[in-house]
């Protein structure tokens, strides 16, 4: 199982999405999603958040909140435990990414935009404020599966 960050960045009724469009064999291909990216040997979470996020943005995140993690399982793509954040400070100025296309969203757009079927669950979740959570996903191909919020199943 891999471990990897992803963040909302926030501001006002805005979400900083990456339009995943430019990565040759992306599983996230054509969908909209967070920053971040796989830790590197020997980084924390809060480390690989950073470097992702500076990486992909050019932004160093200097107000984040740890909210969840969500264990992926699927038949096709290796297990990843995610730890999400979001993010509502930052200096620096927005760059070009070179995995897809940053957009600022407003949250009523991006219901609409193209999601993994589990992402809009965890986002609903940052969206309600819920407490910290531990959120599993099981997929078979593009199919969600199976859905277990804090050990409890959920119905799909």
């Amino acid at each position: 199982m891999k471990n990897t960050t992803l963040c909302y960045l926030l501001q006002g009724d805005q979400v900083l999405l990456l339009h995943r469009v430019k990565k040759e064999n992306d599983l996230n291909h054509d969908k909209w999603i967070g920053i971040g990216g796989k830790f590197e040997e020997g980084e924390s979470p809060e480390e690989c958040l950073l470097r992702e996020a500076w990486e992909e943005t050019g932004l160093t995140l200097t107000d984040y909140r740890y909210r969840g993690i969500v264990t992926f399982v699927s038949n096709e793509w290796e297990g990843e435990y995610m730890h999400l954040y979001t993010a509502t400070g930052w200096t620096g100025a927005l760059k070009e990414c070179n995995e897809g296309v940053l957009e600022w969203v407003s949250r009523e757009k991006m219901k609409e935009l193209p999601q993994w079927e589990g992402d809009r669950i965890f986002l609903r979740l940052l969206e309600e404020e819920a407490p910290f959570f531990s959120l599993k996903l099981c997929y078979e191909g593009d199919r969600l599966t199976y859905v277990a919020l804090n050990g409890k199943e959920q119905t799909l």
